[in-house]
């Protein structure tokens, strides 16, 4: 099987990277050519545009960081959709509103070609060890066909039914993760204004009912309050947060806690944070 990958960033460059590990033959493009060097070291195949990527591969996945990147490199004349064929695949790993999910499938379907979205939950650990949590919704015969490639970057895979559904649960994920982190943010910056040490107070949430893996690893970067290099831009959480929102109004849902945590995320975007790691919306609180 063929696969091309277009889109090499934090996230999308260690997926590529498992997928050329594996022995898949991979065709790669990115915006900025230079990040697909380590990967053509590895093996993989550099095209010129997403377009060629498109048309050397089976199944191209696509990796963008939002809905107008994803539709910069698949429509137009040198887009994914100009390389699609009847019988290939379209996956769309990225993390977007469902109206743009379905707009490609739509597009791809008249291609004659196959559509599948498979946001991901994880960040670049996960990424680069393959243990991405896989959400996959839209033609269920292209995700068997794309199995044995998702298999070997995501350790958890779930078939969700039609193309929305994916983004749906990708979103209400990210909901909960931003307003994880808000919370622990608040709970440290309250600490240590009063004078506790935020080591143990790291050891007493380890200890209880909302112990998680998240506050494990962010923990002693939030009590220095420092630098947080990207591992899922901050930036990116609160477009994530953004489209929940838009999303709850669609159907009609209040979000009153979310609403108060996409501000917050706001502010940190417009203090210079954008770039850094969404922890770090932990010095906006400890301002």
């Amino acid at each position: 099987m063929k696969l091309g990958f277009v889109g090499l960033g934090i996230m999308g460059s260690a997926m590529a990277a498992n997928l050329v590990k594996a022995g898949f033959e991979v065709t790669v493009w990115n915006r900025t050519p230079g990040k697909c060097a380590p990967l053509a070291a590895q093996g993989a195949k550099i095209a010129a545009t997403p377009r060629e990527v498109a048309e050397a591969a089976d199944i191209v996945i696509a990796m963008m960081a939002t809905p107008q990147a994803v539709e910069a490199a698949r429509d137009g004349a040198d887009g994914i959709l100009a390389g699609l064929r009847p019988g290939k695949g379209y996956v769309d790993m990225s993390t977007i509103d469902v109206e743009t999910s379905l707009e490609s499938a739509r597009l791809a379907r008249e291609k004659g070609a196959m559509f599948l979205e498979g946001p991901v939950a994880g960040s670049r650990k996960p990424a680069e060890d393959g243990l991405l949590t896989i959400m996959a919704a839209g033609d269920r015969m292209l995700y068997d066909q794309a199995l044995p490639a998702l298999e070997k970057m995501g350790k958890k895979l779930l078939f969700l039914g039609e193309v929305g559904n994916g983004a749906r649960m990708k979103l209400a994920n990210n909901l909960v993760m931003g307003g994880m982190m808000a919370a622990f943010s608040e709970g440290m910056a309250l600490a240590a204004r009063s004078g506790l040490d935020l080591a143990q107070l790291l050891e007493v949430l380890d200890a209880g009912a909302m112990t998680n893996p998240m506050f494990r690893l962010k923990g002693e970067a939030v009590a220095a309050n420092g630098h947080f290099p990207a591992a899922f831009p901050l930036k990116h959480m609160q477009k994530d947060l953004r489209l929940a929102i838009a999303l709850a109004e669609q159907v009609g849902q209040p979000l009153f806690a979310t609403a108060s945590v996409n501000e917050l995320f706001k502010e940190a975007v417009a203090s210079g944070l954008g770039d850094s790691d969404f922890a770090a919306v932990s010095r906006v609180v400890r301002k």
